[in-house]
């Protein structure tokens, strides 16, 4: 199969509900074999399992015994195997747990506003606390080839709008479904496409816009494969986006019964800035490295 779904996403979208239900059911399982462990989890894209990887190794150094749960899919895998007690700890971002988990229909652009009402809502109706923010904000990037972008003055998604009946985009699952996507994107700066974006898995998203099958992508601003693909971010200028800042996301009782975890994660705490995300995420996806090697190479300084 072609890396871009059909344009409908009916069959890629039935598939990928199966495939949840399935890793959802499996979870339990595994989880009972894992019992004393802290099970850390990570969404489907290389930042978040690298980030995963991080906390593990930052959990592994403080001395817990850590059960690695990758690329169990997309946020709301992740968020309801953590509510349900099948993940103790995974990193979300607040912009995402705000519009797409909470599904707050209010544009917040403040940062600490955001964050604020995520650490309010999450201990009490989920039974989670927010540790504190890693320090960067992983904000959608609306991508061009830096050929379209020199050729048709792009800048700015606002400068889209006219070329967009020309431009075929291609999106993540995630971005076509969730509230703070596709739909209300397209809506707020008027981009009418004249073909229904083709859905995909993200991490295949940058190289069908590098090698021409679709033009204009949403990516992530941390992703080491921009500059590797000379790939050109288009500037929110009507500021639709949310903050996104990383933080790991605890089940309470895990802090209850173990003050040392909250106390090992609140040492991540500022540790990685948006550079400092970027050079990690290109030693894996551009340089090769594994996770593993990069995160313990993250981790060494900081003692």
């Amino acid at each position: 199969m072609s890396c871009c779904a059909p344009s409908n996403g009916v069959y890629p979208e039935r598939m990928r509900r199966r495939a949840v239900l399935s890793l959802l059911a499996a979870l339990p399982l595994a989880c009972r074999r894992d019992r004393g462990a802290v099970r850390v989890g990570s969404k489907n894209f290389s930042e978040s399992v690298l980030l995963g990887e991080i906390v593990a190794q930052q959990l592994e150094r403080k001395g817990f015994a850590v059960a690695r749960k990758e690329n169990l899919g997309g946020t709301f895998v992740c968020h309801q195997a953590l509510v349900s007690g099948d993940l103790d700890v995974y990193v979300e971002y607040t912009g995402t747990a705000f519009s797409a988990i909470l599904k707050d229909p209010r544009r917040l652009t403040d940062p600490a506003a955001v964050r604020a009402e995520v650490e309010r809502v999450w201990p009490e109706k989920f039974g989670a606390v927010w540790m504190p923010p890693l320090g960067f904000d992983d904000t959608f990037a609306i991508l061009v080839r830096r050929a379209d972008a020199t050729a048709k003055g792009l800048r700015t998604v606002s400068d889209l709008v006219p070329h967009a009946s020309q431009m075929r985009p291609g999106f993540g699952y995630e971005f076509v479904e969730r509230a703070d996507g596709y739909k209300a994107f397209a809506a707020r700066y008027g981009l009418a496409f004249s073909a229904t974006p083709a859905t995909m898995e993200l991490s295949l998203t940058y190289r069908a816009l590098a090698d021409g099958k679709v033009d204009v992508i949403a990516g992530n601003s941390t992703d080491g494969l921009i500059e590797k693909l000379d790939l050109v971010q288009l500037t929110d200028d009507k500021a639709f986006f949310p903050p996104y800042e990383a933080a790991a996301v605890v089940r309470r009782s895990v802090l209850e019964s173990r003050p040392g975890v909250g106390e090992a994660l609140r040492g991540l705490s500022a540790k990685i800035d948006a550079a400092t995300m970027r050079r990690l995420n290109r030693a894996v996806d551009v340089e090769g490295r594994s996770t593993a090697e990069v995160a313990r190479g993250f981790l060494a300084p900081l003692g």
